[in-house]
């Protein structure tokens, strides 16, 4: 049995070489850069107003106040996108809008409230500093900078600085197709009459969204009787369309658990089948040539939490992610929350008006109440006790 650290190294290793692609900018949001990405220009790419009011020579108005204003002449106008191409001489300024070229001559604009116009000249009622209100040619980014480094996630801030360096085109890890397959005779699909002893099957339903958060292109399969029979067959049509297959059921050692079997029917290797962790503990890994398989528990606390913690940083890293970490945050416990057992214990957890961080309810791995009133996961070492007012982290995955 691994602990939880071993287990995801070992997947992390497992995955084939990076698949890239070219997309769109406008289609790259949560793709992740295949490359380093530099500004094929400078931003700003020429000085520019920062905004609407008057360019001046700094040097002009040093002495301009409400009591005393100084008086330039009116030379130009000039609006974002216009170019004057003349030079602003001693005792002259220019009628300027936000984001336009800074004519030569000119150092400095005079915001429009700090100015009053009469006929053909302007009134300056406060004196500015050279570079006052001005936007620097290249004072954000120099051509050459690094724009995104390869690894990291692109997002809308992200898309905003390299659509206004022109690129419009990224290299990005390619997604991978990913099947989900769900075993068990007692399952049945929303909207069947439930018979004696059957329940509707919710794995698929859960995972669905979670898989495709992270970037799998998905393939949802019907649900699987306890055969191994079916089962098998089941594998090969996943594996056919996926190259990553996840399974819920029949992963641990009972004598309706075909997961295993099945799978090395195919001739597929598996890796492990244990993780020292709860809930969670039987947890399938095994390769089938360069695709892999995945069989989570059956239980639906045990399959979420296996998929955030083991599925998912596979998922992204397939697909180049630096980062595959859940985000985590600093709080304060509410209450005392412990953990008895020989296992770490993820615990379901939520948070508090006042901030705090409680128990979400039911511990159990098939309490989907509390599962569902949960908006963080405590990571509980063994035998370890926290009390009210103690500080952790607490794991996210909204």
């Amino acid at each position: 049995m691994l602990d939880l650290e071993t287990a995801l190294a070992r997947l992390l290793e497992s995955l084939p070489p990076l698949k890239a692609e070219s997309v769109r900018l406008g289609d790259s949001a949560g793709r992740f850069l295949a490359e380093k990405t530099v500004a094929p220009l400078d931003l700003p790419n020429f000085d520019n107003s920062a905004m609407d009011g008057y360019a001046v020579r700094a040097a002009d108005v040093r002495r301009a106040s409400h009591t005393s204003p100084v008086t330039l002449k009116l030379a130009a106008k000039i609006s974002a996108g216009e170019l004057f191409t003349g030079e602003l001489l001693v005792g002259k300024c220019a009628r300027i809008f936000t984001g336009a070229p800074l004519p030569r001559g000119a150092d400095a604009v005079v915001m429009q409230e700090d100015t009053r116009v009469e006929g053909g000249q302007a009134l300056v009622l406060d004196a500015v500093a050279p570079g006052e209100n001005v936007r620097r040619h290249a004072e954000d980014v120099a051509k050459g900078d690094t724009l995104v480094d390869a690894g990291d996630e692109i997002s809308p801030n992200k898309i905003a600085l390299l659509a206004a360096t022109g690129i419009d085109r990224l290299l990005v890890g390619r997604r991978p197709h990913v099947a989900i397959v769900a075993t068990g005779s007692e399952l049945r699909q929303q909207g069947e009459t439930l018979l004696p002893g059957q329940i509707y099957e919710s794995n698929r339903a859960m995972l669905s969204p979670l898989i495709t958060r992270c970037g799998g292109e998905l393939k949802v399969f019907p649900i699987v009787p306890d055969t191994l029979e079916a089962t098998r067959s089941a594998l090969v049509e996943a594996f056919f369309a996926g190259e990553i297959v996840v399974t819920s059921g029949g992963a641990s050692v009972g004598e309706f658990d075909f997961v295993r079997a099945a799978f090395e029917s195919l001739g597929g290797a598996l890796q492990f089948w244990k993780v020292s962790m709860r809930p969670g503990k039987p947890f399938v890994f095994g390769r089938l040539g360069e695709k892999l398989l995945f069989g989570l528990p059956g239980n639906p606390v045990s399959a979420f939490i296996t998929f955030l913690l083991l599925v998912r940083p596979t998922i992204l890293r397939w697909q180049g992610a630096k980062q595959v970490s859940l985000p985590t945050h600093a709080a304060i416990l509410g209450e005392t929350i412990s953990n008895s057992g020989d296992r770490r214990h993820f615990m379901r957890v939520r948070t508090g008006v006042d901030g705090k961080i409680f128990s979400a309810g039911k511990q159990a791995s098939h309490a989907l109440s509390s599962l569902a009133a949960a908006d963080g996961l405590l990571d509980v070492p063994p035998q370890t006790r926290f009390a009210p007012g103690d500080s952790v982290n607490v794991l996210r995955w909204l």
